[in-house]
């Protein structure tokens, strides 16, 4: 039995798997069971015991597999998904992958909330890993949560606002306070642009001083579409202004605005959520959410559409890398019809 886990049990004669000692049902842990696994070959020959497992789990750490690059790292999340995303606008690429992030740069002292990456955007990626190359001097875990547990948990009357309602996402590219259009579309043709806005029903709008406003409506719960289950799947509380320290806040509100703020979410319709409806659905995330220590080594596989993340903050250098593939858009949940599954794996 691995220190920090219990109840392994035999999965095959190659791996054995458990569960971290506070955790409940997530993440589930794999490891080897002896010596010479080869991590990326063992991937390839057991990617149905892995999509199968991810799916009931919603997230897997592989904890003790003989990873010690990025180099190995990538190859390890290739063997289970050769579409690996090679294409992430908002991350710093990895000088040593081809298609792996650096983590999001973020002061070290402060806590990136809880979110399912790129769900506020038309596409977004089924899986996600992160690999650890350098854990933190004093803390810095990435507590997951699952969220078919967040949908199962808010109040009703809460839930059927979001379904029915969706959210708006509003990007105002300002000047010195984020990345420049031109940089994150790559291009200064505005025709360009609006095409490509277009193509994806996104409304662009161009403001005073070479700026460029964009809302995007996206789901606030969505289906999963291998799974039939529902999820809270949204990146509220990272864009909700109310996560703003209220110094900062007001200062932005006088200069930009709220229209002009650089980054909100609001109903589909426009309204504002409500502050203290925010703040009960972080504390529902704290709640629920699952911590473990990074040892270096370890790599966590989520499925993005079942499970969001966050980070704490951390004392000293630390290192996460990422990794993300099998790319989807909203088509893929209205679409989805597939019944709940019936509990086997």
């Amino acid at each position: 039995m691995a220190t920090g886990t219990r109840e392994l049990v035999a999965a095959g004669p190659e791996v054995r798997t458990g569960f971290l000692a506070t955790s409940g049902g997530m993440p589930l842990v794999v490891e080897p069971a002896g010596a010479g696994l080869h991590p990326a070959r063992w991937a390839a020959q057991n990617v149905p015991f892995i999509e199968s497992h991810l799916l009931r789990h919603g997230a897997l750490l592989f904890r003790g597999f003989d990873l010690t690059t990025v180099g190995d790292f990538e190859g390890f999340a290739a063997a289970m998904c050769p579409s690996l995303y090679g294409d992430y606008g908002d991350l710093p690429r990895e000088v040593l992958g081809e298609k792996v992030y650096e983590s999001t740069p973020y002061p070290p002292d402060k806590t990136i909330l809880f979110h399912n990456e790129s769900s506020h955007m038309p596409r977004w990626p089924m899986k996600q890993w992160f690999f650890c190359t350098q854990p933190a001097r004093e803390r810095g875990e990435t507590p997951i949560v699952d969220g078919r547990l967040i949908y199962e948990r808010l109040n009703p009357a809460v839930r059927r606002r979001f379904e029915e309602k969706k959210l708006m996402y509003v990007r105002n590219f300002v000047e010195g306070l984020d990345v420049s259009w031109t940089t994150f579309f790559r291009t200064d043709d505005r025709a360009g642009v609006e095409a490509s806005c277009r193509a994806i029903d996104m409304e662009c709008e161009w403001t005073e001083d070479d700026g460029l406003r964009l809302r995007q409506i996206a789901p606030a719960v969505a289906r999963h579409p291998k799974t039939g289950e529902m999820s809270f799947f949204n990146q509220l509380q990272l864009h909700h202004t109310s996560y703003l320290d209220p110094e900062l806040r007001e200062s932005l509100l006088l200069l930009y605005g709220e229209e002009g703020l650089p980054r909100n979410v609001h109903y589909g319709d426009g309204t504002p959520i409500e502050d203290e409806l925010v703040r009960e659905i972080e504390q529902l995330y704290w709640d629920t959410s699952v911590q473990f220590s990074w040892r270096q080594g370890d790599v966590i596989m989520l499925d993005n559409m079942l499970v969001a993340h966050a980070r704490n903050p951390y004392v000293g250098p630390r290192k996460i890398v990422v990794a993300m593939g099998e790319l989807v858009g909203q088509e893929v949940l209205a679409s989805s019809e597939a019944p709940p599954r019936d509990g086997g794996s």
